[in-house]
């Protein structure tokens, strides 16, 4: 999250109580994340997030949206968009499109056990099952095309060793992705970004998922290995920590179980979880936007995690 777009607190106001919501007693900008203009309001009728879109258009954000509304009818613990007496979600604040949503209740595990990595597969594996009769399609915004766009651009800004890397991965990820292994992947709707900062927790019972705006249709197992490398990995070493590991997959298998081709590629798919992330924090390094609170994640981060997977780092 970040602020692009300054509010004042009567726009705040003024739109909050179009949207029955009640005045603000109180509005506070968030800082964390990069994508879009975020403020925690608080009003007569309750906590809420409010978001204006920086990025993505009217013709996006509907599939993400919706696809909030589709868990949080099936009592999965989401963020649920605000609806106008129209029954829209998606409005208009400022000339960017905006969304309310209410406020989940808890805290982000920074340094995780195995109960909450247990748990994250759990819910990973409840978001897919839910997912996959939700109607809309849209493809994974940060996947193999978008990398294909933005690594010309990025390789102008970086050493040759990193060029290099980026060359090797990318070329690796395309052969996966054109196998007849890749074909047997089940797909549907994933969440593309549950890291750490995206879950709360109340101890160790996981109480929200939040910010889907990276979510699209892709392999379940690119969800999967997204997570395996932020909530199993350790911060320093950029190695996976078996234990926390076996503990997120026994969660997620104890909901869904692995197809064999799944099983085959968790490999791979780890590898294009963290090249995923490499490329996109290099893009927001390299290639920032201006921003009123902004902060830009460190990409060597995911670099160290994707030499390790490759076995460069022993």
């Amino acid at each position: 999250m970040a602020v692009y777009t300054e509010l004042s607190v009567d726009e705040v106001a003024a739109f909050s109580r179009a949207l029955g919501l009640g005045g603000p007693h109180s509005v506070r900008g968030i800082s964390t994340g990069i994508e879009n203009t975020n403020y925690f309001v608080d009003t007569e009728a309750g906590a809420y997030v409010l978001t204006l879109f920086e990025r993505l258009t009217f013709e996006q954000l509907p599939f993400y949206l919706h696809f909030m509304k589709h868990l949080a009818a099936r009592r999965l613990p989401v963020p649920d968009p605000v609806a106008n007496h129209n029954g829209e979600i998606l409005h208009v604040l400022k000339g960017r499109p905006a969304v309310v949503v209410n406020r989940l209740s808890g805290e982000s595990v920074i340094v995780p056990a195995e109960p909450h990595c247990r748990a994250v597969g759990e819910m990973l594996a409840r978001i897919h099952v839910a997912g996959s009769d939700y109607p809309r399609h849209q493809p994974n915004p940060r996947g193999l095309e978008w990398w294909d766009e933005v690594a010309p651009v990025v390789s102008r800004c970086i050493s040759d060793a990193q060029r290099s890397l980026l060359s090797s991965e990318l070329a690796f990820q395309k052969e996966i992705a054109a196998s007849f292994i890749y074909e047997q992947l089940p797909k549907g709707p994933v969440h593309a970004d549950l890291f750490r900062n995206n879950v709360l927790f109340h101890g160790e019972h996981l109480t929200g998922v939040f910010d889907f705006y990276f979510a699209g249709c892709d392999a379940l197992l690119f969800d999967i290995a997204v997570c395996l490398n932020d909530w199993c990995v350790d911060d320093c070493t950029g190695r996976q920590n078996n234990e926390r590991a076996a503990a997120f997959l026994g969660g997620y298998k104890s909901v869904r179980a692995l197809t064999p081709a799944e099983c085959a590629l968790l490999p791979a798919m780890q590898r294009a979880g963290a090249f995923r992330f490499w490329l996109s924090r290099l893009w927001d390094l390299h290639l920032p936007r201006e921003a009123a609170l902004l902060n830009a994640h460190d990409p060597s981060h995911f670099e160290r995690i994707l030499r390790v997977l490759r076995g460069e780092i022993a």
